[in-house]
């Protein structure tokens, strides 16, 4: 939910909040910061279906004075539902705070619910969601990368031994044979390392 799309059109927010004056502050901060397409939800019962039916661009999460029972329900939340999801709660302590940054929550607001502050957060939610999700992604490419790096280096051993060549020209016939087949250079060294295995 990143990029013009969530610009252009109207971000659907779901509000979790069992205090129904609490609700309204929220409602009408969000209304005044002209979101209209805003829906509560004041039973955690069943959350994480209502959720994913619901499938909200962000999640607003309301808690007076939060169990640990509750905390968890709603970490569990947050780290099922890849959304921007912002936590007002009213006190809390280091360990609340680090399992809930742990747990994926974007923005943990203790003693901050104000209407008027209710904009910020919700921009500053939704692009702490963002820098983290494009970090992820980031990382996850690096590891995907490193693996393919040692398939091909241990293709490539496999090759020099068979082959008795250098290890520039060793790389070079996977190169060709990727060429040829239309495949990416990693497929093929998945391939030199099964036959090997079924080889041996």
């Amino acid at each position: 939910m990143s990029g013009k799309g969530s610009v252009e059109r109207e971000l659907r927010i779901a509000v979790i909040d069992k205090n129904p004056l609490r609700a309204a502050v929220l409602e009408d901060g969000l209304r005044e910061a002209r979101h209209v397409s805003v829906v509560r939800i004041d039973d955690t019962a069943g959350l994480l279906d209502r959720l994913r039916e619901l499938d909200p661009d962000v999640i607003l999460i309301d808690l007076e004075s939060p169990s640990r029972d509750v905390l968890e329900q709603m970490f569990e939340v947050s780290r099922t539902v890849a959304r921007p999801i912002a936590m007002f709660v009213d006190h809390s302590d280091t360990a609340m705070i680090e399992a809930a940054i742990d747990a994926g929550v974007s923005a943990y607001i203790v003693d901050g619910l104000r209407k008027e502050r209710i904009k910020a957060i919700l921009d500053t939610t939704i692009s702490r969601f963002n820098a983290f999700a494009k970090l992820k992604d980031e990382l996850a490419r690096t590891k995907s990368q490193l693996e393919d790096r040692k398939i091909i280096d241990r293709a490539k051993a496999l090759v020099m031994r068979a082959r008795s060549v250098s290890e520039d020209e060793a790389y070079a016939l996977m190169r060709k044979a990727a060429m040829n087949e239309n495949k990416k250079i990693v497929d093929i060294a998945r391939s030199i390392i099964t036959a090997a295995e079924l080889l041996r």
